[in-house]
Order: C-alpha cells, then structure tokens, then sequence
C-alpha cells in the first residue's frame, strides 16, 4: 500500500479543508506584514539629495528625499502626516533594494 501523507488543516476565507502540502509550500518563506514606520528603497540607486531631518514633522505627499535609479530621479514621499525618526542613509550612497531608508513616526 502507497504511503499515506499526514492531512493537515488548511483555512481559506473561513471554510476548513483537509490536505496534503507539498514540499514547496512547506519550506516557502512565510508573508510578513510590512512595517509601515520603515521606508524601504523600491529600487536600487543612490541617494541624490535628503530634504529632512530626524524629529522633523513632515505631511502627507511631502517629499522625503530623491532616489536615482536607472538615469531616473525618483521622489521618494512622506504616506502619512508624521514626524522622521531616524535617517539610515546618506547624499550620494549608492543603496540596493529593500534597502532601509528612513524611520518615521505617525502623528
């Protein structure tokens, strides 16, 4: 007889099932909520310009600072009224993705 895989519960939406994983979606990289308060770099680049300080109090669609990224300056804005926590970057630092950027607080 085949060898009989262990069911596990699975939950979509509320309805329950019972199934099997297979080795792929076992060993994925479980999501993570991204954190709101960090500003990630979307793209890799460098720093051209940085138009805030720590404890500054910025407002919505102010502008943070400008990414260049492929002979393109990208704005990068504040998505909420708050104030700049901390600044983990510098002018003319050449940054990869997912690189953090700025801490920045809600009002």
């Amino acid at each position: 007889m085949e060898d009989q895989k262990e069911l596990k519960t699975l939950i979509i939406q509320g309805a329950v099932y019972k199934t099997t994983y297979t080795k792929k979606f076992e060993n994925r990289v479980n999501y993570e909520t991204p954190n709101e308060n960090l500003i990630y770099s979307f793209i890799p680049g460098t720093i051209v310009d940085i138009f805030v300080k720590p404890k500054q109090k910025v407002k919505e669609g102010e502008t943070l600072l400008l990414l260049e990224a492929m002979k393109m300056e990208n704005q990068v804005r504040m998505p909420f009224d708050g104030t700049i926590v901390k600044i983990y970057i510098k002018k003319d630092e050449i940054i990869p993705k997912r690189h953090l950027m700025l801490e920045i607080k809600p009002a």
